[in-house]
């Protein structure tokens, strides 16, 4: 697959405005601010293609992106403490409805923070996944922010606190170094590949 051919397509407010699946969906979901956009600008080796922004809640859109044979999905963020109910209201039906449509879903990549321990929100979301027998793996965000000790403890931790939800591959993530880039572009790939 060409990970550097993947343009912007489109980005959709509501669950009704939702195109037709017609090529596998990898998605990537995750809490507001972990690093969903700058993840997949890493996988794809471009700076600004999906936008990145400091500020939580910006991701309010399902966005689409189109390559070879395969689309990937940026989720808008969930857990933004500040987003009004209404909005809230509105995330849960689009990633909801999303999920539970008929579309194509080889793999969704979970992201982390691996700094901390995963909020109420990522625990029901890896066992929404976990229910939906939708196959994902986990990306563990900032890995780059700890220290070797610090990191090699969080690694124990945040696995011991996934594992409950079956064997997923845990992979440890940085936009900065690019650490695990090259294993979550793997496991895309593959998912893709195996697609009937």
């Amino acid at each position: 697959m060409r990970f550097d051919q993947v343009t912007y397509e489109a980005s959709y407010g509501t669950f009704q405005q939702l195109p037709k699946s017609t090529l596998p969906e990898v998605c990537f979901s995750g809490r507001s601010n972990v690093g969903k956009s700058s993840l997949i600008n890493k996988i794809l080796n471009r700076k600004q293609l999906a936008r990145v922004s400091s500020q939580p809640g910006k991701t309010i859109t399902i966005n689409f992106y189109k390559g070879d044979g395969i689309k990937l999905v940026d989720l808008p963020g969930y857990g933004y403490a500040k987003a009004s109910n209404a909005e809230k209201d509105r995330w849960g039906k689009m990633i909801n409805g999303y999920f539970t449509s008929d579309r194509n879903i080889p793999l969704v990549v979970q992201l982390i923070d691996m700094r901390h321990k995963p909020s109420k929100d990522d625990l029901q979301m890896l066992q929404f996944l976990m229910e939906t027998n939708t196959t994902f793996i986990v990306a563990l965000t900032k890995s780059d922010k700890l220290n070797k000790t610090q990191y090699r403890e969080a690694l124990a931790e945040r696995s011991s606190e996934i594992a409950q939800y079956g064997a997923i591959a845990i992979i440890p993530f940085s936009a900065k170094t690019g650490e695990g880039a090259e294993t979550i572009r793997q496991f895309i790939a593959d998912s893709v590949k195996y697609v009937s």
